[in-house]
């Protein structure tokens, strides 16, 4: 890996260069579309804000952080030889291990050549007369292309939380996604931790290893269960790679991608000791099989939500020592399932350490500003050394958002998604030509890189047909983006899920205006979805408009 090469690349603003393709992100979306294009033999060129590749990979790099689904399930697998050459290491990997994977990658296809690193698009603004897009680059570089590919990530736009005095105070503060690339050492040190979200519930056990005192504000506690993670043996992976084949054929067949498939059963319809034992047998084992392998109910039935939400409850009652601290990391204002479930490794037995304390912001203390020093609640000020800011993205939308995205009219996209995202099978927005959008709003996701390779296959295969027919210009058709806001609409309206608040329903207290629920995903099962792209491509993409 040539990464002096990477991080020395800088933007030359003296230029403005055309390209049949601009790809936004140099993650796992758009290290795959570049391939793709380059394959259609398209000129392309990837802008990323970051050094080097790996998008979510490359960003968070706090303790802790790894897969919660199977490393052999989130790997490409456009390539035959490159499964057979990466070895996983772990059944859930490392971050050190993704983004080296990542690199690999980079590697093998010589991928970089086609990157320019340290590039933060600011705006984007399509010309209907010349067809094409102008993009703008932080410090003025300009660039234009036929097409314009989004490779922003549902999770990439973190936000900091809304707390006066965040400014002032004196030592060292982190978001986990803008983590040092060079190890943070807690020895000794008074720790403060906002937030016990899905990043938090990994990094705790393991700052709570280090830290002299770790002192965790939550102001609503989270489900989450345990990953059984384990290393994969040398003779274990042989026998991964012979079944490759099988095993991706079996993830099209699931709902989400993953290894899990729904029981066909209903929650209170099978005898509590049968019940009960099922879910003992899901909680020892490793992965979302507790999650996505639970009976068909759980998300759509309060009653079933309840009696498998008091099952995690009472596990968190036998791993917590102190009954007080384990109550209070019980979630009251949801079930289980009604948000993705974050999967731990020790998380509730770090409470049980003398040097680990819990404050509730909801109930019995509440923050009211940063302080040079620390935090300073209703009720007494907290010294630290070090403070982390684990509050979250404004996802899915929001990296959209922080680009000047203009369509057809010049609409500003931000306002064109105002009250709520507005596509065609999230991959284009109504009054944005020739912009395609890897893992838009409103599109079937899941297990994220075989959701990704779905996306850009579904794309590059639409590119290849317009390159037949002579097409240079791709829209969506008004009466499809409304038919099919309408299924993702009411996929979504059986779900607990979309009674709660969380970064899915497109709430963020710390982002002003993101407090009223919207639906940014489709809920619906992934197989109708794969379905359902496959037949738009063999019918000749009629549901889109062509010039």
């Amino acid at each position: 890996m040539n990464v002096i090469n990477a991080v020395a690349e800088r933007p030359d603003t003296a230029k403005a260069t055309t390209y049949d393709a601009i790809i936004i992100g140099a993650g796992i979306s758009g290290m795959f579309m570049l391939y793709r294009l380059r394959e259609l033999g398209m000129t392309a060129r990837v802008f990323e804000m970051g050094t080097n590749v790996g998008g979510t990979w490359y960003w968070n790099r706090y303790p802790g952080a790894r897969f919660d689904s199977e490393s052999w399930t989130y790997g490409y697998s456009f390539s035959k030889e490159l499964m057979q050459e990466w070895d996983w290491k772990e059944h859930f990997s490392p971050q050190p291990d993704t983004l080296e994977y990542l690199n690999h990658v980079a590697d093998k296809f010589d991928l970089r050549r086609d990157m320019q690193f340290r590039s933060t698009v600011t705006s984007a603004h399509w010309d209907d007369a010349a067809n094409q897009w102008h993009v703008t680059l932080e410090g003025g570089q300009k660039a234009t292309s036929r097409f314009l590919f989004t490779a922003v990530g549902i999770l990439s736009a973190h936000t900091l939380p809304a707390i006066p005095g965040r400014e002032s105070f004196q030592g060292p503060a982190y978001h986990p996604a803008r983590w040092p690339h060079t190890p943070v050492d807690f020895t000794g040190k008074r720790v403060g931790i906002i937030g016990t979200g899905a990043t938090a519930i990994q990094a705790i056990p393991e700052i709570a290893k280090q830290a002299k005192q770790l002192t965790v504000f939550q102001r609503r506690p989270n489900w989450a269960a345990p990953l059984h993670n384990s290393k994969i043996s040398k003779e274990e992976m042989e026998k991964i790679k012979a079944r490759y084949d099988e095993i991706y054929a079996y993830c099209a067949t699931t709902p989400m991608w993953f290894i899990h498939q729904m029981d066909h059963r209903k929650t209170l319809e099978v005898p509590k000791e049968e019940r009960e034992a099922f879910w003992e047998k899901l909680y020892a084992e490793p992965g979302f099989g507790i999650w996505l392998g639970n009976f068909r109910d759980i998300g759509t039935d309060e009653e079933a939500a309840a009696a498998i939400s008091e099952f995690i409850a009472n596990k968190i009652r036998q791993r917590v020592k102190d009954p007080k601290v384990a109550e209070k990391l019980i979630p009251k204002d949801h079930p289980f399932a009604s948000r993705r479930v974050p999967l731990e490794s020790g998380y509730f037995e770090a409470y049980n350490r003398d040097n680990v304390r819990l404050v509730d912001t909801l109930n019995d203390e509440t923050i009211e500003c940063i302080t040079p020093q620390g935090i300073r609640t209703n009720k007494q000020d907290y010294e630290f050394d070090i403070l982390i800011y684990a509050t979250g993205f404004d996802g899915v939308t929001g990296a959209f958002d922080r680009i000047d995205i203009r369509g057809t009219n010049r609409v500003r996209l931000k306002d064109a998604w105002a009250e709520s995202p507005r596509t065609y099978l999230g991959m284009l927005a109504e009054g944005f030509p020739n912009m395609l959008m890897v893992l838009g709003p409103h599109t079937a996701r899941g297990n994220i890189p075989q959701a990704i390779e779905h996306s850009v296959q579904f794309q590059t295969g639409m590119l290849k047909f317009m390159q037949e027919h002579n097409y240079t210009h791709v829209e969506t058709r008004p009466e499809q983006v409304d038919e099919w806001t309408q299924t993702v609409i009411k996929a979504a309206e059986p779900l607990l899920s979309s009674k709660v608040d969380s970064w899915q329903t497109g709430v963020n207290r710390n982002v002003d205006g993101r407090t009223v629920r919207r639906v940014l995903g489709y809920n619906g099962n992934g197989v109708h979805f794969r379905r359902l792209t496959d037949q738009v491509a063999k019918d000749g993409y009629k549901e889109f408009s062509f010039r």
